[in-house]
């Protein structure tokens, strides 16, 4: 556009300073020299690239991205993602080690520092925390929390969080939800940044180091603040999440760790309670007081009932009892074995946490281990299941300890 005569011509400061304004790291902007040839007569009068010379372009040679960020390199290791923008670097960064145990199915998360977070405080400081979330999830029951730094913004933790009963499906499918926040004794707590880290990039039995920047929360906006079409898509997102997922997805509520072993010299079989990991929390308390009961269906006797003694106020508990079922093996290929876990509440009935069904009509790990203990006899096999919020027809008339 002309502008009149006598009027100066205004020039934004992108186009005179000639910089790449697309968010993102800062890189380095190469002389505009650098796409022209540039030619000088040698000895002989013929031309030479100076381009040729790597110490013109010297100054140029920055350091990447991630080592102007503090970032570690590759070769160590580390996680290198794209939280660096200007936006997010001022929340801070975080620094841990994620190991993936496959022989014990266990997952330690070691949180180690962060540096330069947000200020939350009056006094220009915080009292940063950090929380473990396994998504998706119940998220009271796998939470896991460090202490609180207090009067810092560069804080050092090097604490050891695990979860127990973690399987290899869970690592191709779940994310790691690390949330530093800051502690505030007199209102609620304030959300300073998190971290996202899929399980599948974990390799078994190799520690990975990640320090990475933490990234602003994005809340889903709720359904009456939605337009229309915002509605429809947010509904076809969540479907689509949901058919990704597989059919007939059922809500966790925890883990059970369970020990089947056939004996062949007292002919029965014999179940080991374990201990129980990460439940849903059912009381107000934010706990549960969890016991678990068996059935070897079908019962037509109505004799094959068991139950473990009740753990008070836990989601972790350790019961470590045994059941013994008297039975051919050939009658034993033909039964079910239904475990429930529940919670004990006095003057009312008990509420059902979770339960999960091992025999020949399950599926995946529930009838592996099945078929493993019935091909195995005298060999005991321990394996991690998952509790999920389908009640067994048969249990659902059965709600009182």
């Amino acid at each position: 556009m002309r502008g009149r005569r006598g009027d100066r011509m205004t020039i934004n400061i992108q186009e005179h300073m000639a910089i790449n304004v697309c968010p993102g790291p800062i890189r380095p902007i190469r002389q505009i020299s650098d796409y022209f040839p540039r030619r000088a007569l040698g000895p002989e009068g013929g031309g030479r690239d100076l381009r040729e010379a790597p110490a013109r372009l010297a100054p140029l040679a920055l350091a990447p991205p991630a080592a102007l960020l503090g970032a570690t390199t590759p070769e160590d290791g580390a996680e290198v993602d794209s939280y660096d923008s200007d936006d997010t670097t001022a929340l801070g960064m975080l620094e841990f080690d994620l190991l993936y145990d496959q022989a014990s199915c266990t997952l330690h998360c070691s949180i180690l520092r962060a540096k330069g977070l947000k200020p939350m405080d009056f006094n220009g400081l915080a009292d940063p925390y950090v929380k473990l979330h396994l998504l998706p999830g119940a998220c009271k029951a796998n939470k896991l929390k460090t202490k609180t730094q207090r009067n810092t913004l560069n804080p050092v933790w090097n604490e050891d969080l695990t979860y127990s009963g973690i399987t290899d499906d869970d690592i191709t499918h779940k994310v790691l939800r690390i949330s530093v926040c800051d502690e505030d004794k007199l209102s609620h707590n304030e959300f300073i940044g998190e971290i996202r880290v899929p399980l599948r990039r974990l390799k078994p039995s190799q520690k990975k180091h990640f320090n990475i920047c933490l990234e602003r929360q994005v809340p889903l906006a709720s359904p009456s603040s939605m337009s229309a079409a915002l509605r429809g898509i947010s509904c076809y997102l969540k479907e689509l999440e949901q058919a990704e997922q597989g059919p007939g997805l059922l809500e966790e509520r925890g883990r059970i760790l369970l020990s089947l072993s056939y004996s062949s010299r007292r002919r029965g079989l014999l179940v080991g309670i374990v201990r129980c990991a990460h439940l849903a929390a059912m009381d107000v308390n934010g706990y549960s007081d969890p016991y678990v009961k068996t059935y070897l269906r079908p019962d037509v006797d109505k004799k094959s009932k068991h139950k473990t003694c009740v753990k008070k106020k836990t989601l972790n508990p350790e019961f470590n009892e045994d059941f013994f079922y008297e039975m051919e093996l050939s009658v034993l290929a033909t039964k079910t074995l239904e475990v429930t876990v529940w919670d004990y509440d006095i003057g009312k009935s008990n509420d059902f946490i979770g339960g999960v069904s091992l025999g020949p009509g399950a599926r995946g790990e529930a009838r592996k281990h099945w078929s493993d203990c019935l091909q195995q006899p005298d060999a005991a096999l321990e394996r991690w299941h998952t509790l999920t919020s389908e009640l067994p027809p048969a249990a659902g008339a059965l709600p009182s300890a």
